[in-house]
């Protein structure tokens, strides 16, 4: 057993040398600009790719060597560290999805404040800072960072700059683009673009949320079929016989090609069942 660990050790120790040697480095400059972005969209800016990276190595070696502390099947043990160290990445991607459905959620309402204060007589960088205060919850941390942004430099452009980055979503690059328009256009039409915008958005956000709830019992039921066989395997894995079968080399093929089934599976499954991420217009 103390072998068995010792090996899986030394062996994630050496796939790690082994990428950072041979992964050329603008396939890893690519990787990490998805991962900040993925970060970006939790909302998460004060994390680093670096830190969710070795949050992943970190998770997978632990879970590993307790995998096969327990069960005694070194196959077992790798994959456990496989499904372990992807964690990280799949609780970064449900955070950002939900904080994507609550940013859409807010932006019709945060429209609708910036048209009843652009109809009141209040400049529209006023109307901006006003959402710091008044608007919807999920956006006034953006909006109090927009107007210290403005306060600072002065530059309406610069600060929507700023409040895209910070915010990172598709739903808000609309938004952004049209207050950039109406900055420099002018006009007496602002009040009537905004209601535009505003039913626009909420009957989007209407239509993502009804199509979302249908298919989210074909996401749901991926997830237990793929994780029911291999919660009773790790179960069958504290009886010595199922160690004995599974630690030869059929039951470690076996094994393997289960996991290449499953996530093959469960790749197909969540891609019929979910619907694409908007894509962003000013990333």
């Amino acid at each position: 057993m103390t072998g068995a660990l010792i090996g899986l050790g030394v062996g994630l120790g050496a796939l790690l040398v082994f990428l950072g040697i041979l992964v050329p480095r603008a396939q890893r400059d690519a990787r990490t600009s998805r991962l900040r972005r993925l970060v970006d969209r939790a909302g998460l800016e004060r994390v680093g790719p670096s830190s969710v990276i070795g949050a992943c190595f970190g998770l997978g070696i632990v879970a590993g060597l307790l995998v096969v502390a327990i069960s005694g099947v070194l196959v077992v043990g790798v994959l456990a560290a496989l499904v372990a160290g992807c964690l990280p990445l799949v609780v970064l991607r449900r955070r950002a999805r939900s904080r994507s459905v609550a940013l859409r959620s807010a932006w019709p309402d945060a429209v609708d404040m910036l048209g009843s204060a652009v109809r009141a007589g209040m400049s529209l960088p006023e109307a901006v800072i006003d959402l710091g205060v008044r608007g919807p919850e999920a956006l006034r941390p953006a909006f109090r960072a927009f107007a210290a942004d403005y306060r600072a430099s002065g530059s309406f452009a610069l600060a929507l700059d700023q409040l895209k980055d910070s915010l990172c979503d598709p739903v808000a690059d609309r938004v952004i683009v049209s207050l950039g328009i109406a900055r420099e256009v002018g006009g007496s039409d602002l009040g009537r673009v905004l209601a535009t915008l505003s039913d626009f958005l909420r009957q989007d956000a209407r239509a993502r949320g009804e199509i979302e709830a249908r298919q989210s019992w074909t996401v749901n039921a991926a997830r237990v079929a793929v994780a029911a066989p291999w919660i009773t395997l790790l179960l069958l894995c504290t009886r010595p016989e199922t160690v004995a079968a599974y630690s030869t080399a059929v039951g470690a093929l076996i094994l393997i090609g289960s996991a290449v089934l499953s996530v093959v599976a469960y790749r197909v499954m969540t891609a019929i069942g979910r619907l694409p991420d908007e894509p962003r217009v000013l990333a």
